[in-house]
């Protein structure tokens, strides 16, 4: 028995009949078919935990202490490994923000373990609320859209994505007045990066990793039509109303209208918002050669998502030839809080980290030390810092938005 309650050989079924109040953790964490009643008997029945936690790389022992948690009735550990509140005191440093989901868990078991340390060594408890990027929006307007003060915002925020950081209305507005101050020592980039001087020139972000957007091409309805190899293939009329992208997916979808917009201009959001067929989540996108209607020729989806596609699949991904568009992991630190926050930023600035973000996530890592796994043939497409502080983002993002809206709205009714 690993423990009293449940063993390793235990199928999932067995653990979750036996003790239902399991199921959330089930669920919360890569597990979102134990939700439902017929696909945890089917789904559950054919797999134990300890294969479960291996296929998807998870810690046995923070993952079985959650369950236990769940069956003791104990209720103050989040399912999700999400967040911890200490008693307030002042002392105490405040980190929030948005993790992707492929790596959340992994990056929050290794986090608790040097929050732990960290305490112990500095006697400064750190405050941490990281959710899953799939939270987006609606947490972050819920919590920071009506901070006025810097003292109100975190000492630490992590989050892909464009929109929240640079829009004045948001955590930007902060930013102008040297808030924040990019911790991260001044090493060299990691090499998958060479030339795209990723490193913020004026000194206020910091950047762990990128989410690179790619394609995943249905070959067995590509018809007569070549393969896209370059995101202006994917503009051509050929591919109007055939193309999956990511809407709901608000960083990176954002990161792709910046991209689109910067390089061929209003006219190619246009061309985008005619080329989509349907949105979907990434974990759906690699399986609509399965669908019946409306299935896509083309899916745009976070490079991690292309690992996952059955063998035999008529799905192959294709690697832009002109850059996986990316949009940025970035890390913004409080410049007052300095001497406090540096081990906090060298930890997920580091390799374990990076690592993780890299050889779990597919989300290439800037770290130096860290093999991203990459050929020197994988490219970046990337906003660029110069662009980044020559352009209103947040206003660019809403016009693209009501570019991308209208060209939509045109082609469904024409």
């Amino acid at each position: 028995m690993f423990n009293k309650y449940f063993s390793l050989t235990d199928t999932l079924f067995e653990i979750t009949e036996k003790y239902p109040q399991t199921v959330p953790v089930f669920t919360a964490n890569g597990f979102p078919q134990m939700g439902d009643a017929a696909k945890r008997a089917d789904f559950g029945k054919k797999i134990n935990l300890e294969t479960a936690l291996t296929f998807q790389k998870r810690d046995t022992d923070s993952f079985a202490q959650l369950l236990v948690t769940a069956i003791e009735g104990l209720g103050d550990e989040d399912v999700t490994l999400s967040g911890s509140k200490t008693s307030g005191n002042s002392e105490n440093l405040k980190i929030a923000g948005l993790l992707p989901c492929p790596v959340r868990i992994p990056l929050m078991e290794s986090f608790k373990k040097f929050s732990k340390e960290y305490t112990q060594e500095y006697g400064i408890a750190l405050d941490y609320e990281l959710k899953a990027a799939s939270m987006g929006v609606e947490w972050i307007d819920d919590n920071l859209s009506e901070i006025t003060d810097p003292s109100g915002i975190p000492d630490l925020f992590i989050s892909a994505g464009f929109d929240l950081f640079f829009d004045e209305e948001k955590i930007g507005k902060f930013k102008k007045n040297g808030v924040f101050k990019d911790l991260v020592p001044d090493v060299k980039i990691n090499s998958s990066f060479d030339g795209y001087d990723l490193k913020d020139p004026r000194g206020h972000y910091s950047m762990i990793g990128v989410v690179p957007a790619v394609f995943l091409v249905n070959l067995k309805d590509l018809g007569d039509r070549k393969v896209p190899r370059t995101w202006g293939d994917i503009l051509g009329k050929e591919f109007e109303n055939s193309v999956s992208l990511p809407v709901g997916d608000f960083d990176l979808f954002n990161g792709m209208l910046l991209n689109i917009h910067k390089r061929f201009g209003p006219e190619g959001v246009r061309k985008l918002g005619r080329s989509l067929l349907e949105s979907l989540h990434p974990s759906q996108m690699v399986k609509s050669d399965r669908k019946t209607v409306n299935r896509p020729v083309i899916t745009i989806l976070p490079y991690f998502f292309t690992k996952t596609v059955r063998e035999g699949s008529t799905m192959t991904a294709v690697w832009p030839e002109d850059g996986a568009i990316i949009s940025p992991l970035f890390m913004l630190a409080k410049a007052e809080k300095e001497d406090k926050l540096k081990e906090v930023v060298t930890f997920f600035a580091s390799r374990e980290v990076g690592e993780i973000l890299s050889h779990q996530g597919l989300f290439p890592s800037t770290n130096p030390e860290v093999d991203n796994r990459l050929d020197e043939n994988k490219l970046f497409s990337w906003l660029g810092w110069d662009y980044i502080y020559s352009t209103d983002i947040a206003g660019t993002i809403k016009e693209c938005e009501a570019l991308f809206e209208e060209s939509v709205t045109e082609r469904i009714e024409a």
